[in-house]
């Protein structure tokens, strides 16, 4: 139980905390007003919203989308209303889908509110009263207790067995106790916190934009960037426009100087340019994002920005919270140790279900008896409660300190019912955990007279002469045991026991003549996909990163449980990222006592150095490096409602095994960009080549502006567009990431398309000498050949030949095929385009030609593919 969902009633009596001092009166009605005006209501400030007009400007600013807009500023001075109308569509498509992603993700910081309580218990002019949690202010005396969430950051007065939850601020997997004059954070809270124990009174000290939640959302204002393909996207269209005006300034010089009209040529040119630039591509982009977001739904997976599905296939390192997001969240003991032996306990979170392992068999609280009494122990000195889910949907949950609640969890699956401990033992006395003594202990009446003693705490606490009776041989024991176990990441417990005769003197000889019954090593233990997930990353080149909050020694261990760092790696913690260069940065695998600045600050670095960083998290600290990584990857279930609005990508499982999904369709939307550029570009090559050459070959004008623009629409639309929907290709997840500089047209592309920009020009204008030396209409041919010859190189693109996954795309192709037959064969279109009607003998050796472009492109992608499978990445870990 999180303690962040829904409004909760604070809990009763804190104001009158035993043992402590009269509170003081608080403040007045008039000096709180007064404060109220100086420093704010305790809210975060909201940021500005930008204009729509300024949002689709910001859209309109895309190089891409500039040569576009020129493109149909000429269609439309030529007087082609189609092909305008078009790209005008397709460019207010784009736009349009840009704009809302941005709208939605504006809402970030906007959900930092939702973690601040509605209401706060206060006390003023000397009484209690309850407050909107807007009108807390600096020097307000703020009372809190059990299921609390904390209104504004604080300092602790004064406290009963006051323990707050910080994991979603700190990344901390263990509460931490608060106590009065103590320092940061045991003498202070914060706001957004949950109070899982205990009651207090706290000194508010910050509110709003000053508080801890009002840090992070300052370090969220910052707008994350293009992505990967976007920055790619933007270089290439440079290039293309500068490259398209050279070509087609050329062709028009070139006409001029053969004596062709001016008028014509520079219809003839602007028509080129039109053809050159492949206006489907924001399409292409935009349905192979869309149907990538609705795959990656189909697994659980939610996309807030449809740019994200991409850069997942971009990632190159993986730098992921731990609590809550490699682990459960959720506290477990693991491992037992008594003198006479040791024991593994199986299960994941609070459920009873669950093994007790004792050299791999199972046993039972008969077969185990010192186990049985370790455990009964540990329940006894419990102030925890474990709640049976509501619905199958829904798990146990833990009702106080989440340790405890492990303690209870592990008694059951061995078989223990506590309600009828509770029944047998009731309890009489406790001492209360604090962090002076470091240990808590409980008084139980025995059913046949006398008392029982129960005690758990630190090994460094219970572990001495003073305290237990046992000889030194078995306290050496099992301070070794307790290092080891530390060593590995475990919280440690020391239990112990004693009975006693019911006597005057008792209470104060509590802990007198214990007998240490055992250690329990507690742990927020790995998920069972978080391994298969890590290695599958290192197969496909990725590189994980713990960033964490926790202990050094936990995130160490977790580190090695699940493959991410070996034992010799070095932790870096919070205090030393200061000190370390950027460059120093980028080599560290495991980074603990990490605050919110600190991972923004690791992210930054990782970026900087040129790598493209995606960033998994579920808490409050983890929203600012999921905001300003290349993508954010937050969970769904457990995650904050910070972390969800601040992040690209939702688990809605919570599963990280679902990341190696997104990256899997990341890499898909790339390929298929690059496979659409490839035939799209090709095609336009060969279009500027035929234009450029067939003069020298005594054809005047290859090709009318008509005809360009005919050809362009019918291999640029539907087919070009049914490209982005080709599915994922065989070792996909075998290869490297992109290197991040590395161009969209990078990897040997370049050549690839000049490859097959030559062999379609070359098809094209061997016909039309041909058909000009035989008497056929050779202009008529060269349109027919040129289009059909492109829709082949088409089908050679797909990813999977002979595969029917993609159907739309032979759907498409077929369609073209008859609508540029059409071109030369129905009356309205050839008054139109200027053609001839053709012989069945030329129209079967167009669709022959065709259907060698599909087989020559589908050997070049056989001998040349896009990249090949790698074994051992250089970035890939161990398996």
């Amino acid at each position: 139980m999180n303690g962040r969902e829904g409004d909760r009633q604070p809990g009763r009596d804190a104001h009158r905390l035993p043992n402590f001092p009269p509170a003081p009166p608080g403040l007045s009605a008039e000096e709180a007003q007064r404060r109220l005006e100086l420093h704010g209501p305790n809210e975060l400030p909201a940021e500005p919203r930008a204009p729509v007009w300024r949002r689709v400007l910001q859209q309109l600013r895309d190089p891409l989308i500039l040569v576009l807009l020129v493109a149909a500023a000429l269609t439309t001075a030529t007087g082609d209303l189609s092909d305008a109308a078009v790209i005008l569509l397709v460019i207010i498509v784009n736009t349009v889908v840009g704009v809302v992603q941005e709208v939605r993700a504006e809402q970030a910081v906007m959900a930092l509110s939702a973690m601040s309580a509605p209401v706060a218990r206060v006390v003023r002019d000397g009484a209690e009263r309850y407050v909107p949690a807007a009108e807390v202010v600096p020097g307000d005396l703020l009372l809190v207790a059990e299921g609390d969430i904390v209104p504004a950051d604080g300092r602790v007065l004064a406290a009963a067995s006051l323990l707050a939850d910080e994991s979603s601020l700190t990344g901390e997997s263990v509460p931490v106790e608060k106590a009065p004059d103590g320092d940061a954070p045991r003498g202070t809270v914060s706001a957004g916190t949950v109070v899982v124990r205990g009651r207090g009174r706290v000194a508010v000290t910050a509110t709003g934009a000053q508080s801890t939640l009002g840090r992070i959302a300052s370090l969220m204002g910052v707008a994350p960037g293009l992505t990967p393909l976007q920055r790619r996207l933007a270089r290439f269209g440079r290039v293309l426009a500068a490259v398209t005006v050279v070509l087609c300034a050329v062709v028009l010089a070139l006409g001029l100087v053969r004596g062709q009209p001016v008028e014509l040529m520079i219809v003839t040119a602007i028509s080129l340019a039109v053809a050159a630039v492949p206006e489907s591509l924001p399409a292409v982009v935009t349905l192979a994002l869309a149907l990538g977001a609705r795959r990656m739904a189909d697994r659980r997976a939610i996309v807030r920005r449809l740019p994200a599905v991409e850069t997942l296939g971009s990632v190159t390192v993986i730098a992921t919270d731990k609590t809550g997001t490699l682990t459960e969240g959720e506290m477990a003991a693991e491992q037992l140790w008594t003198p006479s032996g040791e024991a593994t306990v199986t299960g994941t979170g609070y459920a009873p279900e669950g093994r007790v392992l004792r050299d791999g068999e199972d046993v039972t609280e008969a077969d185990a008896p010192d186990l049985a009494a370790l455990l009964r122990t540990a329940m006894l000195c419990n102030d925890a409660a474990l709640e049976a889910p509501s619905d199958p949907s829904t798990g146990w949950r833990a009702l106080g300190d989440p340790t405890e609640a492990a303690l209870l969890a592990a008694g059951a699956r061995l078989g223990l019912d506590r309600a009828a401990l509770d029944r047998e033992l009731p309890r009489v006395e406790e001492i209360p955990f604090d962090s002076g003594r470091k240990r808590m202990t409980t008084l139980h009446r025995r059913p046949g007279g006398g008392l029982r003693v129960a005690c758990k705490g630190a090994p460094e606490s219970l572990l001495r002469p003073l305290i237990l009776a046992d000889g030194p041989e078995t306290l050496a024991r099992a301070s070794a045991r307790a290092r080891v176990l530390a060593r590995h990441g475990y919280r440690v417990l020391a239990v112990a026991s004693a009975d006693h005769e019911e006597t005057a003197e008792l209470p104060r000889a509590w802990e007198s003549d214990l007998r240490l019954l055992g250690l329990i090593g507690i742990m927020d233990p790995p998920r069972s996909a978080s391994r298969e997930t890590m290695a599958a990353c290192g197969r496909a080149g990725i590189v994980p990163v713990l960033i964490t909050g926790d202990h050094p020694l936990t995130a160490q261990a977790i580190a090695e449980r699940l493959g991410i760092a070996s034992h010799d790696e070095q932790v870096t913690t919070g205090e030393r990222i200061e000190e370390r260069t950027a460059g120093e940065l980028t080599g560290v695998r495991v980074y603990a006592r990490t605050t919110p600045e600190q991972k923004l600050h690791i992210v930054q670095a990782l970026r900087g150095a040129g790598q493209v960083v995606a960033m998994t998290g579920d808490g409050v600290n983890d929203g600012p490096a999921l905001h300003r990584a290349d993508i954010g990857v937050a969970m769904g279930r457990r995650g904050t409602e910070v972390a969800r609005q601040a992040a690209d990508l939702v688990l809605a499982d919570d599963n990280p095994a679902t990341i190696v999904a997104a990256v899997e369709e990341g890499r898909r939307v790339y390929a298929n960009v690059r496979r659409f550029l490839l035939y799209a570009l090709a095609g336009g090559t060969a279009e500027i080549l035929v234009m450029l050459l067939g003069p020298f070959l005594g054809m005047p004008l290859p090709l009318l502006p008509a005809q360009i623009l005919w050809i362009n629409l019918l291999t640029h639309g539907l087919p070009g567009v049914a490209l982005g929907a080709e599915p994922v290709a065989p070792d996909t997840m075998r290869n490297p990431p992109r290197p991040p500089e590395e161009s969209v047209l990078g990897a040997g592309l370049w050549p690839r398309i000049l490859f097959m920009g030559c062999f379609v020009a070359a098809v094209t204008l061997v016909t039309g000498v041909w058909a000009r030396e035989t008497g056929r209409p050779w202009q008529s041919m060269m349109f027919l050949i040129l289009g059909a010859t492109q829709l082949g190189v088409a089908l050679g693109s797909r990813a999977r030949p002979g595969s029917l996954a993609n159907p739309f795309l032979l759907v498409a192709v077929a369609a073209a095929l008859c609508l540029q037959a059409a071109g030369v064969y129905l009356p309205a279109l050839r008054d139109l385009l200027g053609t001839e009607p053709l012989a069945p003998i030329d129209l079967i050796l167009a669709g022959a030609l065709s259907g060698l472009g599909h087989v020559v492109m589908h050997l070049q992608t056989r001998l040349r593919p896009e990249r090949p499978p790698h074994e051992n990445s250089p970035l890939a870990l161990e398996s």
